[in-house]
């Protein structure tokens, strides 16, 4: 039985009422009083940290980005192509096929990318640089025609240089200068681009993940997500040090982002808890990791690795990372998580910014059932079919059958003058397993 060494005191579900009757009166006022008028006006509540433009002109884009130094922009292009790389390989695993399941049945899939898409990129205390990559540039694998981009302006004037031009190394149609909520809903709605989104995509604050689930039905989105999370899975082997310092990273994402510690041996718990401390502190900032540490880190103690596993797959984290022996073990054991790390080597960051697996990822368990962002969110994968008239002999009786038997008489009416039709001069059972019938 599991063992807690260190107990988070609180849940990321705190302030989720507060959030939802904001986001509920915002989009409201958005729907009643138009997109473009209710945005607006906001001018005048925020003042000069609203933007005067929301979309950027491509010479703004060109003067803005040209300040960027070199280098970052050498690394923003190799980050680029290791995302967009590996969601061209995902686009290709999705196939187009045509079959004859039965003789004269013609059944098959097509794949038809959503006409718009909307990519979300956080502003507040970072540059996102790699969730613009991640949601634009998957969006653009999977060829979707029209794609809007939007990230809040740090000075109401224009947006960071550095994520402007991330932003612009993916190829979206339009980069809006919005955040928030108002972001969401312009997007969704179509406002100053008359392309209402299909699917809108990207991290956000609590506002901006509840204003996308409020939608969602509407539009698709691609998770409904919370703050980040990881675990880390460790056994003796591991080093203390780089545990304390990989669980530091993500928990530098938010005051409210969990960490968790998973082990079979105690020597590791309590070495990698008075760790922590130390690592945190030596940041420049080190607030929102302490705070995030203090309030939502977890340490668990099990038995075994296979306990370890079953923990693992109960908190379905978004990022689970192994620093542990038999790797290949713990690749076919688990089942739940959006994004696996294998090993020392590879830490959680290298996927957050450059490996090339998306780092938009399924939060708060919902890694059960759903996995992160990819080309598919922007596909859709419809089929069709089509029918000889000697395959209806079979197909249109059965369909009968089982029409009246679940009660359905113009369904199976659909079937039977087909029947009558194509085959005038044969005898079919049409009231076999009608209900109340013997």
């Amino acid at each position: 039985m599991s063992i807690y060494i260190k107990k988070a005191a609180k849940t990321p579900g705190t302030d989720e009422a507060e959030t939802r009757e904001i986001v509920r009166k915002l989009l409201k006022g958005i729907q009643q009083n138009g997109e473009d008028d209710y945005i607006r006006h906001y001018r005048k509540k925020f003042g000069e940290s609203w933007p005067r433009e929301f979309i950027l002109t491509r010479e703004q884009i060109e003067e803005r980005i040209a300040e960027v130094p070199t280098r970052i922009k050498e690394d923003i292009q190799f980050a680029y192509k290791q995302v967009y790389g590996f969601a061209l390989k995902q686009r290709e695993s999705i196939k187009e096929f045509e079959t004859e399941i039965y003789p004269g049945v013609i059944l098959g899939q097509r794949l038809i990318p959503c006409s718009c898409a909307g990519c979300y990129v956080p502003g507040g205390r970072f540059a996102h640089i790699a969730s613009a990559l991640m949601s634009i540039g998957t969006a653009r694998a999977a060829r979707v025609p029209f794609v809007v981009a939007c990230s809040p302006s740090h000075d109401g004037t224009t947006l960071n240089p550095i994520l402007l031009y991330a932003m612009s190394v993916c190829k979206p149609d339009i980069i809006m200068m919005m955040g928030g909520v108002h972001a969401v809903a312009a997007m969704a709605y179509g406002a100053f681009t008359n392309k209402p989104a299909d699917v809108i995509v990207g991290p956000g604050n609590r506002f901006v993940s509840e204003a996308k689930r409020a939608l969602f039905g509407e539009i698709g989105i691609d998770v409904v997500a919370g703050p980040t999370e990881s675990l880390i899975l460790a056994d003796k082997t591991a080093d203390p040090f780089i545990v304390a310092i990989d669980l530091m990273s993500q928990a530098e994402h938010g005051y409210d982002s969990p960490v968790w510690l998973v082990t079979d041996s105690r020597d590791l718990a309590e070495a990698v808890v008075n760790e922590m401390p130390w690592v945190i502190g030596d940041l420049p900032e080190p607030k929102a990791a302490e705070v995030s540490w203090r309030d939502y880190g977890e340490v668990i103690l099990c038995s075994d690795r296979e306990e370890m596993a079953e923990v693992s797959d109960q908190y379905a984290a978004e990022h689970v990372q192994v620093i542990a022996e038999e790797l290949d073990w713990w690749l076919h054991r688990l089942k739940n998580y959006g994004s696996l790390f294998l090993g020392e080597g590879c830490t959680v960051p290298y996927g957050d910014k450059t490996t090339g697996t998306n780092h938009i990822l399924p939060t708060n368990k919902a890694a059960r059932y759903s996995g992160g962002l990819n080309v598919g969110k922007f596909i859709k994968v419809v089929t069709y079919q089509k029918l000889t008239t000697e395959a209806n002999r079979q197909i249109a009786a059965v369909t009968s059958r089982i029409s009246r038997a679940e009660g359905m008489e113009a369904h199976a009416r659909a079937a039977d003058v087909r029947l009558r039709k194509y085959f005038p001069a044969e005898e079919f059972d049409f009231e076999v397993y009608a209900p109340g019938k013997s």
